[in-house]
């Protein structure tokens, strides 16, 4: 899909163009009483440190805030669950500690979606995270990382942790307006990240801008750190092949091919949100970049196959919550095996938790994880296999695969007589509406919840590189979250691409 086939797919093209966007440091000072005025009904921290958390504050370099799922020294690790009621981690994540040493300086704990399980920032022990953006209404701030999100947007926090499983940190900061990298799989440490899906889990990072992001990941060459507490924290041998793959440097616009995912042009986009994803692209364009269609026909299956594969994995990893290794303990003191772990389980955690855990187990069950299961896993790889045909970098991981014409959907044009054009990045909004309000999400379903997932899952499964990017369109008071995704390991240059995206947006 090409720009000018954008353009007549919005239906409203008179906005889409230069003149479509509003200066971002305009609209952000038009914000700034409301915020001021919001802070403290946010809702966004759980914990605060305090002198004895932070020991080396005198050489702090700038402040961090951790989400409540990452374990820190000092401050309960709670999840947002009351299965974890205070729980005092008797060790720090490896990430929190290798930003201490780079001079973070932990301000405290943020909230979420109990472990990690929502859109909104909605299902958490502690009440929901509102978003500072409105000062009339209270719009969601997205999840699960929505606390870590807010945190930056306020400036309450240089920079955040979050995790990001299918979206959880670039949902947040496409709703709040502030930037939300997802590295590869395998590139930061999980060791202390108390797991929601092995297989998908990621620790993101939000700022306010990218550069700041890449400033944290790569000047200090955290990305070539190894964790050998992290099973699956990639090797330094890996690290070092990767890196050789994979060019550091981002080339001049005029040379970089930008994808636009014919599939991601779905029904239930938002009129507004289409525009700018074609205003932004008009812009990349004006700028030099070679804007082309491309064709992931997997993604239709993709937010299926996920919301499989990760309540499998959910329901594993939570089975030890049941009372007697951790979790509470419920009221009826009498209870024993299975009545013990009902109750437990039962009183302990949320509504969303223990559907996604008999979501999970049944999915796992004998009589269904031939017709479920195994078949995710299969379009989970298919959804990988997609993406390594159209971008130009091989993928590290696997062996070069002939790309087969046969695949090919008759849409596309051939680049030459090996197959079509092949991109460096891929560009598509990080979520197909604005936030909605607290208040509406009262009437949702959680399959409605569950859609909000469909641009960001597919990287995840994949285990790619992804990033959201605020623009702000010139007739919304709220940013849309524009979504980069390139091959695994090219994370140096998709926070590059980031960069000058932000500087594309504000000339």
């Amino acid at each position: 899909m090409t720009v000018a086939m954008m353009r007549r797919l919005a239906r409203r093209p008179e906005n889409v163009g230069v003149a479509f966007f509003r200066n971002s440091a305009t609209l952000r000072r038009s914000f700034a009483s409301s915020r001021l005025l919001r802070q403290g009904a946010c809702n966004h921290f759980v914990s605060q440190a305090s002198e004895n958390t932070n020991p080396a504050d005198a050489d702090a370099k700038f402040r961090l805030a951790v989400k409540d799922n990452i374990a820190t020294i000092g401050l309960p690790t709670q999840c947002a669950s009351g299965v974890l009621g205070a729980h005092p981690s008797p060790f720090e994540a490896t990430i929190v500690e290798q930003l201490r040493a780079r001079g973070a300086s932990v301000v405290g704990k943020t909230n979420m979606d109990e472990f990690g399980m929502g859109s909104y920032s909605t299902n958490s022990v502690h009440g929901p995270v509102s978003n500072p953006l409105s000062a009339d209404e209270q719009l969601s701030a997205g999840g699960s990382s929505g606390g870590s999100a807010v945190a930056v947007q306020l400036g309450d926090a240089d920079i955040a942790l979050g995790t990001d499983t299918g979206g959880s940190v670039r949902l947040p900061a496409a709703y709040t307006g502030v930037v939300g990298y997802k590295p590869s799989y395998g590139l930061l440490s999980r060791f202390g990240v108390v797991p929601y899906a092995n297989s998908l889990d990621t620790v993101g990072i939000l700022a306010k801008d990218a550069s700041a992001i890449q400033d944290v990941v790569f000047k200090t060459g955290l990305h070539m750190e190894h964790d050998p507490s992290d099973p699956t924290s990639l090797t330094a041998e890996t690290r070092k092949r990767c890196a050789r793959a994979s060019p550091a440097q981002l080339a001049p616009l005029h040379n970089v091919t930008i994808g636009i995912p014919a599939e991601y042009n779905i029904e239930e986009l938002e009129p507004a949100v289409r525009d700018a994803w074609a205003a932004t692209a008009a812009k990349m364009e004006a700028q030099g970049a070679r804007i082309v269609s491309v064709s992931l026909p997997s993604t239709r299956e993709a937010l299926c196959a996920y919301y499989v594969l990760a309540p499998a994995e959910a329901s594993s990893n939570l089975a030890k919550y049941d009372g007697v290794r951790y979790g509470v303990r419920s009221e009826n003191g009498d209870a024993a095996g299975d009545t013990l772990y009902s109750e437990a389980r039962g009183s302990g955690f949320g509504e969303e938790v223990r559907r996604r855990i008999l979501l999970g187990t049944y999915s796992l069950s004998s009589e269904a994880i031939d017709n479920y299961f195994i078949q995710a896993q299969k379009v989970r790889r298919r959804v990988q296999q997609d993406f390594d045909k159209v971008f130009s970098l091989e993928n590290p991981l696997y062996e070069p695969r002939q790309f087969d014409l046969s695949e090919m959907s008759a849409d596309l044009e051939l680049a030459d007589k090996r197959g079509p054009v092949q991109v460096d990045f891929l560009l598509c909004p990080t979520a197909p509406t604005f936030p909605p309000t607290l208040k509406d999400l009262e009437t949702k379903s959680s399959v409605d919840a569950y859609t909000m997932d469909v641009f960001t899952v597919p990287a995840s499964l994949a285990g790619l590189p992804a990033v959201s990017v605020p623009v702000w369109p010139e007739d919304s008071r709220l940013p849309v979250g524009m979504q980069l995704i390139a091959q695994y390991w090219d994370d140096q240059r998709l926070l590059s691409m980031a960069a000058k995206l932000e500087e594309v947006m504000r000339s």
